[in-house]
């Protein structure tokens, strides 16, 4: 049998790919936790002026407006700029709320707060911890993202990093601020900022980190995508794609944002206060809480806070961050407001640094994860081949619909005339001519092929989804569906669609020998009788032909798709 040799072949060629594309992988330890010293969140500190420290909601709030025009760069610049965007000189007019406390005499601490991922906004973000900070003796000031011209994925963290300290210096030089007490209030994404902050300004007196990164985008991101892939249900191949995904090389693209070195002593040389909810699914809390102590204790720096608290996901709201109104977590704000204010006021912290719930992580980072050039460029070419592809196929099918409509409708009438005269009835035009059943087979193997690589792309939609709802705060489902059972049916479906075409191409050897297109010498006039359909291989119309081989690379080319991610591994 032919057919089994060229089967051998195709998935040999198949699982070869798959197995050159995987990713050494190693999510070790799984599992690990960290006790915290007591259950207690709260932040106490030994008084010994005798004075009532202030506490949220000990002052009238004001809040006013202001303006910086801020270049692509992160410096100042006079020349007007656009809000939530960079004009055409690469200029963001930056609004920033400003909230003071009111009937409060001298000069006051303060704190500028930095936005997670996203395009927060001075008027969107912040407003109930900043006003209630405002109201225990802070000023503070929220501003729109500095985000110029960039997106998610091109954000310019060293730019950034100075437009905060841009406004860190218009505090500083407020009337009614210490200069040398002011602070930052950083979130998720901006704790990478915080960082070149950190080494930039070195005059920052303390910080608040609520669900630090800690490590690079591509271990972050690579162990938060691993975890909630597990933790929605999705069935163990697309867990592998993560490896593919977050192996590439991002800087083939100008992305440069994907390797960056945010982890030095430097970003946690002042007092820290760290917090976490046990439901955040999208930090290595464990590693990190390690990483930051090792790091700030490097630094010399001893007095970091770490606090966890329960059913809080990350940014420490109970319940789903996707819906308004959603509350922060028990005693979080009056914690951190504790501390911010013991801290500014140079007081001995006496409650334990760790404290709240314990810690746990339920897989090891990633760390092993680098950019792989030859595997991006691998995978860049055949995405974009594969889509040009099926984009011609799907006009060369209509096409072919089309003409066959049209051709059946010209039969039809000339049908319907030669009966009403009494002629003879016309024969059915021939629109693509396929012989020996290769019509049919084409017909079959697309149908399946594209079948399967619909599944593939509902499976991981559900998977994304799944894993956006548990990133919002939501529970994951309790009956995965098809990104659970559509693995290993595709892998089902692609080892028989390769069987399908072996025996296709086995078939095309046949006809091909019969024909005498592939004896020596070739036999007298065998390849003009097949190119004028007298004695065709594939189909009698060239039109026909060229449908043929275009489909058949088409699908071949998703069998590849399929071998890139991972689908001929078993």
């Amino acid at each position: 049998m032919v057919s089994l040799p060229i089967f051998i072949m195709l998935i040999g060629i198949l699982v070869s790919i798959s197995n050159l594309t995987t990713v050494p992988w190693n999510i070790e330890p799984t599992g690990q936790s960290m006790a915290t010293l007591t259950s207690d969140t709260s932040v106490t500190f030994d008084n010994t002026t005798g004075e009532q420290l202030p506490s949220k909601g000990s002052y009238d709030v004001s809040e006013r407006y202001i303006t910086l025009n801020i270049a692509r760069d992160g410096s100042l610049s006079q020349e007007q700029g656009t809000r939530n965007t960079a004009n055409a000189n690469g200029v963001q007019a930056i609004k920033v709320l400003i909230r003071e406390p009111q009937g409060v005499s001298g000069k006051r601490p303060a704190m500028v707060f930095m936005h997670g991922a996203g395009y927060g906004t001075c008027d969107n973000s912040f407003g109930d911890v900043a006003s209630d900070l405002a109201s225990a003796g802070f000023v503070t000031a929220v501003l729109d993202k500095p985000v110029w011209n960039t997106t998610d994925i091109s954000r310019d963290y060293p730019a950034s990093a100075k437009a905060y300290d841009r406004v860190i210096e218009y505090l500083r030089g407020l009337d009614n601020v210490n200069a040398k007490q002011v602070g930052i209030y950083a979130t998720s994404e901006s704790t990478w900022i915080s960082s070149y902050l950190l080494q930039e300004d070195r005059d920052i007196a303390f910080q608040i980190l609520l669900s630090p990164m800690v490590f690079s985008p591509r271990q972050s991101l690579g162990f938060f995508v691993t975890q909630d892939f597990t933790l929605v249900g999705a069935n163990d191949g697309y867990q592998s794609i993560v490896q593919r995904l977050f192996s590439v090389d991002a800087g083939l693209f100008g992305l440069t944002n994907f390797d960056i070195h945010t982890l030095v002593p430097r970003a946690y040389a002042v007092p820290t206060y760290v917090a976490y909810g046990s439901k955040d699914v999208m930090t290595a809390q464990v590693e990190g809480v390690r990483a930051i102590l090792y790091n700030a204790h490097k630094a010399g720096n001893w007095n970091v806070t770490v606090r966890s608290y329960p059913v809080a996901n990350h940014v420490l709201r109970l319940g789903d961050e996707s819906e308004e109104g959603t509350p922060f977590a028990d005693a979080y704000v009056d914690d951190l407001i504790d501390w911010s204010v013991g801290t500014t006021a140079g007081l001995a912290q006496t409650s334990e640094r760790v404290g709240g719930t314990n810690l746990y992580q339920s897989i090891g980072l990633p760390r092993a994860l680098k950019a792989r050039r030859t595997g991006t460029i691998y995978g860049v070419i055949l995405h974009a081949t594969m889509l040009l592809l099926l984009l011609a196929s799907a006009v060369m099918s209509l096409i072919a619909l089309g003409r066959k409509l049209v051709a059946d409708a010209r039969w039809r009438r000339r049908k319907h005339q030669a009966i009403k005269l009494g002629e003879r009835i016309p024969p059915k035009p021939v629109t693509l001519g396929f012989a020996h059943g290769f019509g049919n087979a084409l017909l079959t193997l697309t149908l399946s092929t594209m079948a399967a690589l619909l599944i593939f792309i509902a499976g991981l939609g559900q998977v994304v989804m799944g894993v956006v709802k548990l990133a919002w705060g939501g529970a994951p489902t309790e009956t995965p569906g098809v990104m659970y059972w559509s693995w290993p049916v595709i892998q089902v479906v692609s080892i028989v669609v390769v069987w399908a075409w072996s025996r296709v191409f086995m078939r095309l050897i046949e006809v091909a020998w019969q024909r005498g297109l592939i004896q020596w010498p070739p036999r007298k006039d065998a390849v003009k009788n097949i190119i004028t359909g007298q004695e065709p291989v594939l189909a009698s119309t060239r039109f026909g032909r060229v449908l043929f081989w275009l489909l058949t690379f088409t699908m071949l080319y998703v069998l590849l798709f399929f071998a890139f991610w991972g689908l001929f591994i078993y």
